[in-house]
C-alpha cells in the first residue's frame, strides 16, 4: 500500500485533465463563446495526447517511469498556476491553462499505467489498475461537483460569489492535489522494470500498417472523441432545450461521470464470466440505445439517456485495449503508445459536434459521437474473427 498509494494519486490527478470536459459550459456563459469556440477547450485539452504519446513513451525508456510521471505532475500545476495566478478574465489564458494540464495528463497516462504494475504486488496488477482507473473517474468528477455544490448552495448569481471565485476553488482543489502527489512520487523508491527491446517512433507507427491494429486504433480515436462529446455537450444541450442555468447543468457532467464510476465495477464482475468482445457488442448497443432515448425529448427522458449512455460508455477504452494487447502481446509497447496516442480523438470530434450543433442544433449535434457508437459496434463484430 506504501508504494501504490503516491500511483494512486497519480491516477486521480490523471481525472483533473478530463475536466476540460466541465469546462466546456461553464467556460461558454463565462467568456460567451459560441459552441465551436467552446469545444475548442477541449481541443486544447486533448491535443498533447496526439503530439506526446509516442514521444513520451520513448523518452520513458531512457529517464524512466517515475521521472516521466514527475514531468507529467509538474506540467499539469503549471496549468493550474496560470489560472490562480492570472484569473480566467482572458480566454487565450484560459487555453493555455488547459492546454498545459492536458499535456500533463497525457504524459501521466503514458507513465501511469505501466508504473502501477511496478509499484503492485504479485497477481495484484489487474485490479490495482482497475482501482486507478475508478480513482481517475473520481478526479473526473471534481470540477463539476464543486461548480454543482456552488450553484446548489450559494444560488445562481448569489451575491459576492464571481465568476473568478468559483475557478479559482477548482483549480485551487487541483494544485493542491497535484503538489501532494508530486511529493509523494519524488519520495517513492521502486526498481522499475526494464522493457524488452527498442522501441521507436518507427516501430510503433509501422504497426498502423497492419488492418487490424489500425482498426482497434480507430476504435480508441473514436471512442474518447464520443465521451468528450457527450462529456461536454450535454450541459449546452440541456441549457438550449430545457431552460437549465449553465451553473446547474453541470451536474449532468456528474450524472455522466458516476455513471461511468458505477459501469466500470459492474463490468469487472461481469467480464469474468462473458466474453470481452460479445461485452464490447453489447456496451456499442446499451450507448446506441442511450442516442435513441434522446429523439424522445423530454428533460427526465434525456437525463435517463445519459445515464444509459454512460453506462454504454463504461467499459470501451478497456475493452479495445486489452482484446487488442492480448492479440499481439509481443506487441504491447508499440500498440500502448499508440493507444494513448488515439486518445486525441478526444480533441477532434468535439470541434465537430460543435460545428453540427451551431448549424443543426444542439440534438444533432450528437449525430457524431453516435456514429462513433456504429464504427465501435462493427469494430466488435470483426475484431474478434481478424488475423
Amino acid at each position: 500500500m506504501k508504494k501504490t498509494f503516491p500511483i494512486f494519486l497519480s491516477f486521480l490527478c490523471m481525472g483533473f485533465g478530463d475536466a476540460v470536459a466541465t469546462f466546456v459550459g461553464k467556460a461558454k456563459d463565462t467568456f460567451s463563446l459560441n459552441n465551436f469556440e467552446a469545444q475548442l477547450i477541449a481541443f486544447a485539452g486533448l491535443i498533447m495526447f496526439g503530439v506526446l504519446s509516442v514521444p513520451m513513451g520513448i523518452v520513458q525508456n531512457s529517464i524512466g517511469k517515475k521521472n516521466t510521471l514527475l514531468i507529467g505532475l509538474s506540467l499539469a500545476l503549471l496549468g493550474v498556476l496560470v489560472v490562480l495566478g492570472l484569473g480566467v478574465s482572458n480566454f487565450a489564458v484560459f487555453l493555455v491553462s488547459v492546454f498545459s494540464l492536458g499535456a500533463g495528463a497525457a504524459i501521466l497516462q503514458v507513465a501511469g499505467n505501466p508504473i502501477m504494475r511496478d509499484v503492485s504486488a504479485e497477481g495484484k496488477y489487474s485490479s490495482n489498475l482497475s482501482l486507478g482507473q475508478f480513482i481517475k473517474a473520481i478526479g473526473s468528477n471534481t470540477a463539476p461537483v464543486v461548480f454543482f455544490c456552488m450553484a446548489l448552495f450559494c444560488g445562481n448569481g448569489a451575491k459576492g460569489l464571481s465568476a473568478d471565485f468559483e475557478w479559482n476553488v477548482v483549480f485551487a482543489i487541483f494544485a493542491a492535489g497535484i503538489a501532494v502527489t508530486i511529493a509523494g512520487v519524488a519520495a517513492l523508491k521502486i526498481k522499475e522494470s526494464r522493457s524488452e527491446g527498442a522501441c521507436t517512433v518507427a516501430s510503433c507507427i509501422g504497426q498502423l500498417g497492419n488492418p487490424y491494429v489500425a482498426s482497434m486504433v480507430l476504435g480508441i480515436f473514436l471512442y474518447v472523441g464520443a465521451e468528450v462529446c457527450v462529456s461536454s455537450g450535454m450541459p449546452i444541450f440541456f441549457t438550449e432545450n430545457f431552460g437549465v442555468s449553465s451553473d446547474m447543468a453541470t451536474q449532468y457532467v456528474t450524472y455522466f461521470f458516476l455513471a461511468i464510476m458505477a459501469g466500470r465495477l459492474l463490468g469487472a464482475a461481469v467480464l469474468r464470466v462473458v466474453n470481452p468482445s460479445k461485452f464490447l457488442t453489447a456496451s456499442a448497443l446499451t450507448a446506441l440505445l442511450g442516442f435513441a432515448l434522446l429523439l424522445l425529448g423530454g428533460r427526465a427522458v434525456s437525463t435517463i439517456a445519459l445515464f444509459v449512455i454512460a453506462f454504454g460508455y463504461a467499459n470501451i477504452f478497456p475493452l479495445i485495449f486489452s482484446i487488442s494487447i492480448d492479440k499481439m502481446p509481443g506487441k504491447s509497447n508499440e500498440l500502448s503508445g499508440l493507444m494513448v496516442t488515439a486518445i486525441v480523438g478526444g480533441a477532434i470530434l468535439p470541434p465537430i459536434m460543435g460545428l453540427v450543433a451551431d448549424a443543426l442544433g444542439s440534438l444533432a449535434g450528437f449525430i457524431v459521437p453516435a456514429a462513433a457508437m456504429v464504427y465501435v459496434l462493427a469494430l466488435s463484430l470483426t475484431a474478434a474473427r481478424a488475423k
